[in-house]
């Protein structure tokens, strides 16, 4: 890190600047030059607060010469993080992870449906919301812990591993009881004291991108994730907001290769919340898994047009057969493979 001084700043306020990064517990070395003064910070682990230096007097600017996030960067561990999930499926490997099923869990009749559907077509992880944040609060915001018990039954009845969000503290405790991998929802990207429970929860968390969010506030949420030592990280590329309103959402696949390029977490793909819109999940998700996804998110509903949420993004079970189809041929040609449900593993 860098801290340009102003023209001209008084030798008191270099002092001050050099006092301040030495207090932070960081070494610090000045640079005096014809016009301005540079104060270069030796040993930044990451932690260093720009803020508190910003404001001292006769500072300009701060130039960070390292990305303010660490333990997410290529630069850290060099090597993809390979996400272990039970019956030897991984996220980040050779393998392309489908996750698929309704956006929210209904009754048990809906959601062994979609299940079995999705489990037949060859879908590895059953994905639907127990608990639902919505935008209004008269919409349907999910069955809860019965939505939670309807999963694990579910899961007993196909073998599909869960992945469902938790919105707080208290539902996430709820939510680690029966998931597999732990869904922070884009609204919640950055709920920090959330990041930090998740942290410590002991299972694989997939985070979303917020809504408005840029790849660097990803990684940095991503980052409180392994401040807390946790490692069981996968990213989730679902649209970000536009001033198009022809998608629901700008669906951002440059932001693969692009984390595949700053960090060593896995990134996987939502076609159904990037586009909003039924008929252009299916081209996205081979988009996606063309650009390098690690796996993809899909809604898909036993009867889309009585769904209670999501349902005109959400594929129809003979849609989403034709999907792993096609993305099968797509993932080989790109020299990977779409991973297969644990039968047919053994």
């Amino acid at each position: 890190m860098l801290i340009v001084m102003r023209h001209g700043a008084a030798e008191d306020e270099v002092d001050r600047v050099v006092a301040t990064i030495e207090e932070m517990g960081y070494q610090a070395r000045p640079m005096p030059g014809k016009q301005r003064t540079t104060v270069g910070l030796v040993g930044n682990d990451g932690r260093v607060d720009g803020s508190r230096l910003a404001a001292l007097p006769g500072v300009q600017e701060i130039i960070h010469v390292t990305k303010p996030y660490k333990q997410v960067s290529r630069e850290w561990q060099p090597e993809p993080t390979v996400v272990r999930l039970p019956g030897g499926l991984t996220v980040g490997g050779d393998e392309v992870v489908v996750m698929a099923g309704p956006c929210s869990v209904e009754s048990e009749r809906q959601i062994l449906a979609a299940a079995r559907a999705v489990r037949e077509a060859g879908a590895t992880v059953l994905r639907a919301g127990a608990f639902k944040p919505r935008s209004s609060p008269y919409a349907f915001q999910g069955l809860g812990r019965a939505g939670l018990e309807l999963l694990a039954r579910a899961r007993e009845d196909t073998g599909l591993l869960i992945v469902t969000e938790a919105m707080d503290a208290e539902g996430l405790d709820q939510v680690v009881e029966v998931a597999d991998i732990v869904q922070i929802g884009a609204r919640n990207m950055q709920n920090y004291s959330l990041l930090k429970h998740a942290g410590r929860c002991g299972k694989p968390v997939l985070l979303k991108r917020g809504l408005s969010a840029t790849i660097q506030e990803l990684l940095l949420s991503a980052e409180y994730l392994l401040a807390e030592g946790h490692r069981q990280v996968i990213l989730c590329e679902r649209g970000i907001r536009s001033f198009d309103q022809a998608t629901r959402n700008l669906f951002d696949l440059s932001a693969v290769p692009v984390v595949h390029g700053l960090s060593h977490l896995p990134i996987v793909a939502d076609p159904s919340h990037g586009t909003g819109h039924r008929d252009m999940v299916i081209p996205m998700a081979r988009a996606a898994v063309a650009a390098g996804a690690d796996g993809l998110l899909i809604e898909v509903h036993p009867h889309p047009d009585r769904a209670l949420s999501d349902g005109a993004q959400s594929l129809f079970p003979d849609q989403f057969e034709r999907l792993m189809k096609e993305v099968r041929l797509i993932a080989e040609a790109i020299g990977r493979r779409v991973a297969e449900p644990a039968a047919a593993r053994t």
